[in-house]
């Protein structure tokens, strides 16, 4: 099982998913990935932590009132570890981002900010206490990859301004798409929505050791593959949708056999 014990500055470390239907989401992710949950008091409810075996894989929370009251799509959250939340936001402001939410403290956890980039995609900042993030990470039913989907490539630079991260074009069999980089390791991407009408966004990958089968299973729980599977590069992937609308993708690493 890959076990992180910490993340370097400028890498996505965490993942959670905001929704109207926290007890639906949980039936469904649970039937896809093989999570389990560790339920933790807060403010408007419980945060549910997705456990594979020990490890925190993700975590499912309800909406926040203003979010329900404005009937938000549910949508899933990339965090990226910073140093310092405070300093964090300060020069996220001043590469042209908007703060959502000013940094603050979940107790022992770490502290974090919301704030949106030039573009107005939405991602947090986390300061590491006790949480560091995901402890599991590239297995089945963890996450695998995150990706930033913006129709505008100058929002590169607050991500190296806010975090530290560098956009670096590669060429994949003929296609760009662009990595994120820190301190010369991949930790992401970044490339144009595949399709029109996609929001930019921060996607999640969560790894399965087959991608065909996923998507039978999500739309067996209610879910839609939103793009049937395909083959890549790295391994073969399908866009799918949770019953309540959030977006999201699954990878089988390359050298993972197809059923």
């Amino acid at each position: 099982m890959p076990v992180r014990t910490s993340y370097p500055q400028g890498t996505p470390n965490w993942v959670d998913l905001q929704t109207p239907d926290q007890a639906g989401a949980k039936a469904f992710y649970a039937g896809l990935l093989g999570w389990t949950y560790e339920d933790m008091p807060m403010e408007n409810g419980v945060y549910s932590m997705a456990k594979l075996g020990d490890g925190e894989a993700a975590a499912i929370a309800p909406q926040s009132p203003e979010l329900a009251a404005a009937k938000a799509p549910a949508m899933w959250n990339t965090y990226i570890a910073v140093d310092d939340a405070d300093e964090a936001t300060e020069r996220a402001r001043a590469a042209g981002g908007t703060v959502a939410m000013e940094p603050f403290d979940i107790p022992q956890a770490g502290r974090m900010a919301f704030v949106l980039d030039p573009a107005g995609t939405p991602v947090a900042l986390w300061q590491a206490g006790d949480h560091i993030g995901a402890s599991v990470v590239n297995e089945p039913g963890a996450v695998i990859w995150n990706e930033l989907l913006t129709a505008d490539p100058s929002v590169h630079a607050f991500y190296e301004a806010t975090a530290g991260m560098k956009a670096v074009p590669m060429d994949m069999e003929g296609q760009e798409y662009t990595c994120w980089e820190v301190d010369g390791r991949q930790v992401g991407g970044t490339m144009a929505p595949p399709m029109p009408g996609v929001p930019n966004h921060w996607h999640v990958y969560f790894a399965v050791a087959d991608a065909n089968a996923a998507a039978a299973k999500a739309a067996e729980l209610g879910g839609q593959v939103i793009v049937e599977p395909f083959d890549t590069p790295v391994g073969r992937i399908t866009v799918l949708a949770d019953p309540q609308g959030a977006s999201f993708s699954v990878l089988q690493p390359s050298g993972e056999p197809a059923a």
